[in-house]
């Protein structure tokens, strides 16, 4: 089976300004930051193609 959690590279946490510790899991809609925790929904519309 595939991962579905992927490391945003270059991309930095706009809650504690860390580097690289953005992850997406397309699983359950979310960006999460590994250093801190914060996290946000993606909004997945059903008629958009990914």
């Amino acid at each position: 089976m595939r991962d579905l959690a992927y490391l945003l590279d270059g991309l930095r946490c706009s809650a504690c300004l860390a580097e690289n510790t953005l992850w997406m899991d397309l699983a359950a809609g979310l960006v999460e930051c590994r250093e801190c925790g914060q996290g946000a929904l993606l909004p997945l519309d059903a008629e958009e193609e990914l």
